[in-house]
């Protein structure tokens, strides 16, 4: 995942201030899990409007 996704995701999903703060590191297992559903759940919508 490119780190322009990573950022944009954690903007979205509402905890890049915790990445601005401590690093991606610093993110709990939950928002990291909710990052991964949301970059799978993209993809998806690309595939689909092909």
């Amino acid at each position: 995942m490119s780190e322009a996704l990573k950022v944009e995701l954690a903007k979205e999903l509402g905890f890049y201030d915790v990445v601005q703060r401590d690093g991606w590191g610093g993110i709990t297992t939950r928002d990291a899990g909710n990052m991964v559903k949301r970059a799978i759940q993209l993809a998806e919508e690309q595939m689909a409007n092909r």
